[in-house]
């Protein structure tokens, strides 16, 4: 009886803590929505050209491709351009692209600390500061673009956002909560710890290519 007792207490201790979380998200999205944004610069109104601008002065490489099956192509000759291997791993989401036809060997895993390059999506980059804005899940490995010397990053031109508050609000109305974590990539890995002499790749990728492709509906 005791112990029946007891279960049904711990039982009921784990809904009363599952109930109260749901309380305070509920609450802190009412608390979100009642508060306007404080004061922002002015937006440039083309994104892309804002986006592809700030991406450049962060060291990032960018180029363009006209559709998804153009992405390969596009890599290849970036590859080609730096010497670099043509084998690398990506996440699920792109292999079906037509990789081998461009000369790319392409694997959709996490990536490794022998991967030399990483190819991603992002959940979408932000014009204001270049930045790729990159969530974790089980299909999207936050490894892939950490791990490997040189970061590949896939972007729809329809998810570039204005600024960071956009993207925070996107990630709200898109997914309805927050992923295990969410990695900001501003260009490629950089410290000037070392006697205040700025060294590319110490915490991360050597380099980063963004590849725009171009979609219809730019958010605003």
């Amino acid at each position: 009886m005791r112990s029946e007792q007891n279960r049904e207490n711990i039982l009921k201790r784990v809904r009363g803590s599952h109930e109260g979380r749901e309380q305070r998200r509920i609450a802190m999205q009412e608390y979100i929505s009642r508060h306007a944004q404080g004061p922002r610069p002015s937006a440039n109104r083309d994104l892309i050209a804002r986006f592809k601008a700030r991406a450049l002065g962060l060291l990032s490489s960018v180029d363009e491709a006209a559709t998804m099956e153009e992405v390969p192509r596009v890599v290849s000759r970036y590859l080609d351009q730096h010497e670099l291997a043509r084998d690398a791993v990506c996440w699920p989401e792109l292999l079906d692209c037509p990789w081998r036809a461009s000369g790319i060997n392409v694997d959709a895993r996490a990536a490794r600390g022998d991967d030399l390059i990483g190819i991603t999506g992002a959940f979408c980059a932000i014009a204001e500061t270049g930045t790729l804005m990159l969530l974790s899940s089980e299909k999207t490995h936050a490894v892939t673009s950490l791990l490997p010397e040189t970061h590949i990053a896939v972007v729809k031109t329809a998810r570039i956002v204005a600024g960071m508050e956009d993207a925070w609000s996107f990630l709200r109305t898109e997914t309805g909560g927050l992923p295990r974590a969410v990695n900001f990539v501003s260009g490629p890995s950089r410290t000037a710890d070392i006697e205040q002499t700025i060294t590319l790749g110490a915490h991360g990728p050597y380099r980063v290519h963004i590849v725009l492709v171009k979609s219809e509906i730019v958010k605003e």
